[in-house]
This record gives structure tokens, C-alpha cells and sequence, in this order.
């Protein structure tokens, strides 16, 4: 685990395998690289696997701008560059997959392929947007243990926050949420927030991709990655069942099966 300084930030960065591809896993909004943890224990004796936090979430540095996708998507490219590890397999969650939607349509060239998990190429609708906006206010003038309550059912379905064998793992994940700077991550929210949609630009998408949906996370949101599916050309959509936003963590083997299968047919 190191930082490195990418576009002006420090960003935390772990290295972990030595295989000849390199996998990249780029995270969800509240959340940081630690959420593949599973992915990367069951990849690395095969790939390299390049985990980073965005700016201002995890452990790397909080800069006062540059939190619009756009930038995080530069950031991206610049980390690919500086470690010299394109063309690579991306994975990304739901910031990191739009992260990965925008570097598919702007810079295929660093991509080998592409896995999109619980994220769409449409912008914010209104009346998300209202709430989630009530929600980084109080997250950034309280904490964001303030909202941790309300922000679960959001980020896991229903299966993971039902079950009492899993008691621990949500304490963790709730602990984990509040820790988050709250600085930084309703700077990053807000950048999410007001993205702009990409689907036009879809057809462009010539990289082999994979689009994982959880089929517990609300109908709109499926339909939403369902459409972006059918516009990437030569995609694969995959269900997870009994999981919701963050299908990493949920139902990780689930996740690693199709992640696995998928690279075999890019190997081949």
C-alpha cells in the first residue's frame, strides 16, 4: 500500500499479485477500495490488482476541488499511466463504474475490459436528487454518523440487512461509513450528484464489458443498467440475487464467479 501523487493528489493506492493482466478496482461513493477486498483475494494469485481510493474518500487526500467525474475520471487515466499498467481489466462500483463508463468512451485504449457494477449512464433524477441532497447536508454539518441510519438501505438490500448471522459485517460497514471524512464525502456525493448523462456516447464502447445488477436494489435503478446494457454493444448483463447496491460485499462469491468468468473469455 502506498500513496501516489495523481493529478496533484495523493491518492492511496494498493498493489497486490503479480499476474501478467492487471486488474483495477475503483469504489462506490462512502465506501473505499476496501469494499473489493473480496474480488481481490479471489483474483490476485492470477492478476495484479490495483485498488485506489477516489479523492477525498478512504485514505487519500481531501483536495478542495476536482470531485466532478470528469476529474475523477482524469484521475484515473493518470493512475493507469503513471503505474504503465494499460491496457487493464476496470472494475467499477457505481462511482467507479461511471468512473469506468466515462475512461470506456474517452480512452479505450487503457482498457482491455470493463465490468460496470450497480451503476447507470443517466444523470441524477430530481427526486433522488432532493434526497440525497437533504442527506449530505446533515452528513456535512453533523457527520456522517448522523445519517449511517438512513443510508444503509440504501447502499445494501434488504437480504444482507435482515439476516442476524451477518450482525457483524453491517456494525463493520456502518462503522466504516461513519469514519469517512465528512468533508470529502459529501464533496464527492455532490460531484455524483450532478453528473451528466453519458448514454448517447454509449455506441462508442467498443471495450468488452460486463454490466452485474443486484436484484434487490430498486426496479428504476435496474432498469436504468439494464437500458446501459443494451446500448453497450456486445455487453454482458449478469443478476445477483439476494443483493443489492453494493453486491461486492453481499454476495461476494456470486460476484467473483461472474468477475472470473467473464476474464476467462477475454484470456481466451
Amino acid at each position: 500500500m502506498t500513496n501516489l501523487r495523481i493529478n496533484s493528489v495523493d491518492l492511496h493506492v494498493a498493489d497486490s499479485g503479480d499476474g501478467p493482466e492487471t486488474v483495477v478496482f475503483s469504489h462506490g461513493a462512502l465506501f473505499s477500495g476496501v469494499m473489493f477486498d473480496p474480488q481481490v483475494a479471489a483474483l490476485n494469485r492470477t492478476y495484479r490488482c490495483v485498488v485506489y481510493d477516489h479523492r477525498g474518500q478512504g485514505r487519500s487526500a481531501i483536495p478542495k476541488s476536482g470531485y466532478d467525474l470528469d476529474t475523477l475520471t482524469d484521475d484515473a487515466i493518470s493512475l493507469i499511466e503513471t503505474l504503465d499498467i494499460g491496457p487493464c481489466h476496470f472494475v467499477g462500483l457505481s462511482m467507479g463504474g461511471s468512473v469506468g463508463l466515462r475512461l470506456a468512451i474517452r480512452r479505450p485504449d487503457l482498457l482491455r475490459s470493463l465490468t460496470l457494477i450497480g451503476c447507470n449512464a443517466d444523470p441524477e433524477q430530481p427526486e433522488s436528487r432532493s434526497r440525497y441532497r437533504r442527506l449530505n447536508f446533515f452528513a456535512r454539518w453533523f457527520g456522517l454518523k448522523s445519517v449511517v441510519g438512513r443510508v444503509m438501505p440504501i447502499v445494501f438490500g434488504q437480504t444482507f440487512l435482515d439476516d442476524p448471522a451477518r450482525t457483524k459485517e453491517r456494525n463493520f460497514w456502518c462503522r466504516q461509513i461513519a469514519a469517512g471524512d465528512r468533508i470529502g464525502t459529501t464533496r464527492a456525493i455532490s460531484g455524483l450528484m450532478n453528473r451528466r448523462s453519458v448514454f448517447a456516447e454509449l455506441g462508442a464502447i467498443r471495450t468488452p464489458t460486463l454490466v452485474l445488477i443486484g436484484e434487490e436494489v430498486i426496479v428504476a435503478d435496474q432498469e436504468k443498467s439494464e437500458r446501459m446494457q443494451r446500448a453497450i454493444a456486445g455487453s454482458i448483463l449478469v443478476r445477483i440475487p439476494c443483493a443489492g447496491h453494493s453486491m461486492t460485499l453481499e454476495e461476494p462469491g456470486a460476484v467473483n464467479t461472474a468477475i472470473k468468468e467473464f476474464l476467462k473469455t477475454i484470456d481466451s
